[in-house]
């Protein structure tokens, strides 16, 4: 599931670059540009837009709850296991959703925002900052899914030594009170010895599941911060327009996209074995940053 997060990432990344990129385009205007905008008042209505944002925050509310809360479920039921072939191949589709949106949609559009006329030659068209920008936020992502599980390796080594140290200070401990009670003899204390062994482990075998465990707890964690990321810049970017004709298709692409998301994000968490307390925490926290975010830009636009 690392390819999730490197796409999460990147994604993040390329909506901050293609907001980025529309106010420096409107900061550099020049007389084509003008005439865009000017076409672009055409499809301006403030009255039915309020109306599609509303809307917007209900839908995106409902498909991300939807979604995120399927794979949540699914640790009870056994229709919807999360180590079933199904609820496998659900989750590549998720995943599939969110790679294509990465490069096949946003990193095209990014590329042309940055290419743009209106911009300055320098270094915009000089420079291929979109792919840059997008190599950065892959590399950013490995270094922090790396220091992360070094973090989670080393607190449950530490916390494992603990436990071991305190079970063979425990066993010496029954060891010197039968030797001082008992005080038995050569052939008793081989017995009790002999006894006794199995009270201090030799070989621990759960090394594999421990180093999965912690995978997808760094999974999880590093998803769910970049989803959140990058759902309040979208939310922002619909809550401030004042165009129907924009509005309307993100409608439907943002509500697909959510569920998806929550779906692969809900798989993560369920994997990570959670408490309910956070679980329900994650959930909640993803699915209700993006419509936030749109309420916080359609206050931002009445002003």
């Amino acid at each position: 599931m690392s390819f999730v997060e490197d796409t999460n990432s990147m994604y993040l990344l390329a909506h901050q670059w293609r907001l980025f990129t529309e106010t420096a385009s409107a900061s550099f205007s020049s007389s084509p540009c003008e005439t865009d905008e000017s076409s672009s008042d055409t499809c301006r209505d403030d009255f039915s837009v309020l109306h599609l944002k509303l809307a917007a925050i209900a839908a995106i509310l409902i498909f991300g709850i939807v979604g995120v809360s399927i794979p949540l479920a699914g640790r009870k039921r056994r229709l919807l296991r999360t180590d079933g072939p199904g609820f496998v191949l659900a989750k590549a589709l998720a995943a599939g959703v969110i790679l294509a949106t990465g490069f096949v949609h946003m990193l095209h559009d990014a590329q042309s925002a940055l290419t743009n006329v209106c911009l300055p030659a320098v270094p915009w068209r000089k420079f291929p900052f979109a792919g840059f920008v997008a190599m950065l936020a892959a590399l950013a992502t490995l270094v922090a899914d790396f220091a992360f599980t070094q973090f989670y390796e080393n607190k449950h080594r530490a916390e494992t030594n603990g436990v071991k140290a305190d079970a063979a200070a425990l066993a010496a401990d029954r060891s010197a009170s039968l030797i001082i009670s008992v005080a038995p003899g050569p052939e008793e204390g081989e017995a009790i010895n002999e006894e006794r062994e199995p009270l201090v482990p030799v070989h621990s075998h759960g090394g594999d599941q421990v180093s999965t465990h912690v995978r997808h707890v760094v999974v999880s964690q590093i998803l769910e911060l970049g989803i959140v990321s990058h759902s309040v810049i979208i939310g922002l970017s619909l809550g401030v327009s004042r165009s129907p004709c924009t509005i309307k298709p993100l409608i439907a692409a943002l509500a697909f996209h959510q569920f998806f998301e929550g779906f692969a994000l809900g798989g993560c968490i369920s994997q990570a074995q959670f408490t309910n307390l956070k679980s329900s925490l994650m959930a909640s926290f993803f699915a209700i940053t993006t419509p936030a975010g749109i309420a916080i830009g359609t206050g931002i636009a009445t002003f």
